[in-house]
């Protein structure tokens, strides 16, 4: 596996590899790898001749009181792991070279960011579409690879795609848990053990919801407070819960025959914000 943190350097490496007809997929990452990053990689593995794997903390999508300067660094871990994984090239960008001196222009999202994470964080999904749009300049993929934890954000990044009409197919994949449930995330490292004991009560709470849903036992408002409730119970404090059409992700009012809701969550637990959810056909 080669590392480049040079932009150009990375463009000219990947050019020969589209001279020669290979096909790119790319996974770009903050690091702190988990499971979930590296089934990406090995998906995008099973689907193209080269894969690029991204760590870059991208600071234009933390708020002023976030956690980007504790956020977890381990560069030579990551590394081992993505080789393992049969990652091809890692693209290790500075801030500098992602944001040269002078930089004035982003990427101003619209009513996919204003939801669910947007209300909370304004910021984030600007940063965010941003820092993904410079990547794929710089790495010209086939195929870019988006975890489904993340699920407004794969729609962000989806929209953004389509509306600029970048070659590049957004490929979602499944959510990655821990064996109780709880969805895999570089934050869950910030958990004290009671902390994460507690935790898996998200996807449970998501379960049960779900479950509600199909038996047709409860409407939107009852299913969004017992969600709430449940997460209380074990001592959560609620940022959000929300039923939202899994399209749009604007907030339902009523569960429709055929349509395709999102059960959405993001939660504390102490410092650390957990986000989770579920879709379902209803």
């Amino acid at each position: 596996m080669r590392v480049l943190a040079n932009p150009s350097r990375l463009k000219a490496a990947l050019d020969r590899e589209r001279l020669k007809g290979r096909s790119i997929g790319f996974v770009p990452t903050m690091g702190a790898l988990h499971e979930g990053h590296l089934s990406l990689v090995r998906r995008a593995k099973r689907e193209n001749d080269v894969v690029v794997a991204s760590i870059f903390v991208n600071p234009t999508q933390f708020g002023p009181k976030e956690d980007y300067k504790r956020y977890p660094r381990d560069l030579g871990r990551d590394r081992r792991l993505l080789a393992l994984a049969g990652a091809d090239f890692l693209f290790t960008p500075s801030v500098a070279a992602m944001y040269p001196a002078g930089s004035q222009t982003v990427v101003k999202t619209g009513a996919l960011a204003k939801p669910l994470c947007g209300a909370s964080r304004p910021w984030h999904f600007d940063g965010v579409a941003t820092v993904v749009l410079k990547l794929l300049v710089m790495t010209a993929p086939d195929r870019l690879y988006l975890g489904q934890k993340d699920f407004q954000q794969f729609r962000v990044v989806e929209r953004m795609t389509r509306d600029f009409a970048l070659p590049v197919k957004v490929v979602p994949c499944p959510i990655v848990r821990e064996r109780d449930g709880l969805a895999m995330s570089s934050r869950n490292t910030y958990l004290t053990p009671d902390e994460r004991r507690r935790a898996p009560a998200i996807r449970k709470a998501l379960l049960e919801a779900a479950r509600a849903a199909k038996s047709g036992s409860a409407g939107v408002s009852v299913l969004k407070k017992r969600l709430r409730n449940a997460l209380e119970s074990v001592g959560a404090r609620v940022d959000y819960v929300e039923i939202a059409d899994a399209v749009s992700l604007e907030p339902v009012v009523q569960l429709k025959a055929r349509s395709t809701v999102l059960f959405a969550v993001a939660a504390y637990f102490g410092r650390t914000r957990l986000i989770d959810n579920l879709a379902l056909k209803v």
